[in-house]
């Protein structure tokens, strides 16, 4: 197997699914750490049905050839509701991209103190560029960023273990119980791999598609888990161990930055620009091909008209956004995460090829 090709995309993989509310904080603080102690459990749990839906994923993408997620989902639900989750995961996919865009103009505020529409207006520009290249180009550009948020957040972690004046089980202390959509820990976790499932299927499955080789698809998605279970602890435990100024904040992850040096913080603002980059760059792109063909006339009128009501949505505010809709979000990929285990069981009793690939559209 091609070495290259795995960590590619494993690396795009890991930055689709982590994109970024993770790299900011706020939707791990959310989601678990405001769970306490338990948060390290709902961690695992979450990515290890996340992991477990996105390899299927993949695979369906690789053995159908898809250009989007609407014949996966209609041969998982079937015509009528697989049409409807279609429409649904759409609109969910869009609100989310302008939810990340909100987050961009937040993080810069809060990093540099510029204007937070301006912030906006940078990320559109960003990702309006990118969605005009061609695909292999965009899934190089959305694993750039992986290996670096890898290194800093092992570094802010070790940090914050040594240098911190709290420990673990104290700033569990200060979480906030009424936070978390459900506040059980594996309820909280369940909701989060279904809003994992939503953010990233479309744009995993046209990965596995576009992806040369079976192999790479089933491997890399497990490596990609796997970093993506490795930074999500360690960031979880670093927001603990800040917990009684993280709390306080739109972008909590900073507060674990700059405690390291202001510098380092200044840096990670920059690998969170990239990494919203990379989530709407995801997100937008599974829309637009759902609707055009990439890069054509219509292509590009779309993304104009889409990206301009985006912005107008973004004066509404990031955490705001998050609170409204990423646990409706959660509900409906739970769904698309149950449709793929369903199949799965059904693979394993009939012991039948992996799916049926009669009646396939040309």
């Amino acid at each position: 197997m091609n070495m290259k090709e795995l960590l590619k995309f494993a690396f795009a993989y890991c930055g689709i699914v982590i994109g970024a509310g993770f790299a900011t904080g706020q939707e791990i603080m959310q989601f678990f750490t405001n769970d306490g102690i338990m948060s390290f459990a709902g961690i695992v749990l979450a990515v290890l049905m996340v992991t477990f839906v996105f390899r299927q994923s993949a695979k369906v993408g690789y053995l159908y050839d898809v250009d989007s997620h609407e014949l996966p989902l209609i041969k998982l639900f079937g015509k009528y509701f697989g049409t409807f989750l279609d429409y649904a995961l759409i609109f969910f996919m869009y609100v989310t991209s302008f939810v990340m865009i909100a987050g961009g103009g937040s993080n810069l505020n809060e990093s540099f103190g510029m204007p937070i529409w301006v912030g906006s207006i940078v990320m559109i520009i960003l990702v309006s560029i990118t969605l005009m290249l061609k695909f292999d180009k965009i899934i190089n550009l959305l694993g750039f960023a992986t290996p670096v948020l890898l290194i800093m957040v092992i570094f802010m972690t070790i940090f914050a273990f040594i240098n911190a004046d709290l420990s673990v089980v104290e700033g569990a202390k200060y979480a906030d119980s009424s936070v978390p959509p459900w506040n059980v820990w594996w309820i909280d976790a369940t909701v989060y791999a279904g809003l994992m499932y939503g953010v990233g299927f479309s744009f995993i499955t046209i990965m596995g598609s576009d992806t040369r080789l079976y192999e790479v698809v089933k491997r890399g998605s497990l490596l990609g888990g796997l970093f993506v279970l490795i930074l999500m602890l360690l960031l979880n435990a670093g927001l603990l161990l800040n917990m009684d100024i993280a709390v306080t904040k739109d972008i909590p992850a900073l507060v674990v930055a700059n405690a390291v040096h202001p510098l380092f913080g200044s840096i990670y603002s920059i690998v969170i620009i990239i990494l919203i980059y990379n989530t709407v760059v995801a997100l937008m792109y599974a829309v637009l091909v759902r609707f055009t063909k990439a890069r054509s006339r219509n292509y590009t009128i779309l993304l104009a008209i889409l990206m301009v009501v985006a912005f107008l949505f973004t004066r509404i505010g990031f955490v705001e956004l998050i609170n409204i809709f990423y646990p409706l979000y959660g509900y409906l990929g739970i769904i698309v995460g149950l449709g793929f285990f369903v199949l799965w069981i059904r693979k394993k009793v009939h012991r039948s090829k992996y799916y049926d690939r009669t009646n396939i559209e040309d």
